[in-house]
């Protein structure tokens, strides 16, 4: 029978577990952030990428935006953005329109129903966002915000 040293796991150098540790704990922590941002979400019949795009077009004005564009502007990179806007055109929250010099290009706008919905959902979020980053000072979140930043932008992609 095998010594119990031979079924051990190797030793990985401290840095290593420390990018080991770091990775769970960055992963854990958006994690459970998503959460609860899935949840209020929920009370208004919205994904988190549906709120992202509702945001998106909100935040593109009047003149709304493309489809590619709504896609390069999304938080979690979603595959299938025509699949997206359609849902959210079927309730009447965007509309889309053929660019009136280019009819090739059809551009997305948010509907008034579609700003009701952001509307009522702006001091809900603003709530939870407190709850989940009130306790860190404007230094803590500008640090943790650098962080993140760094972390991925040396990630390909």
């Amino acid at each position: 029978m095998p010594a119990a040293a031979e079924f051990a796991a190797p030793r990985r150098r401290p840095r290593t577990v420390a990018q080991v540790e770091t990775l769970l704990a960055v992963l854990e922590a958006a994690n459970r952030l998503e959460r609860e941002v899935t949840e209020l979400l929920k009370t208004a019949d919205l994904t988190t990428a549906q709120f992202n795009v509702l945001r998106i077009l909100r935040g593109a004005g009047p003149g709304g935006v493309t489809c590619g564009q709504v896609a390069s502007r999304l938080v979690r990179h979603d595959p299938d953005v025509t699949r997206l806007l359609d849902r959210l055109d079927r309730r009447g929250l965007i509309e889309r329109q053929r660019d009136g010099r280019d009819r090739r290009i059809v551009r997305t706008h948010i509907t008034k129903k579609g700003l009701d919905v952001l509307s009522a959902l702006d001091a809900p979020v603003d709530a939870l966002h407190e709850r989940q980053f009130g306790h860190m000072s404007g230094t803590d979140l500008e640090s943790l915000r650098g962080l993140t930043e760094t972390l991925v932008a040396r990630q390909p992609g």
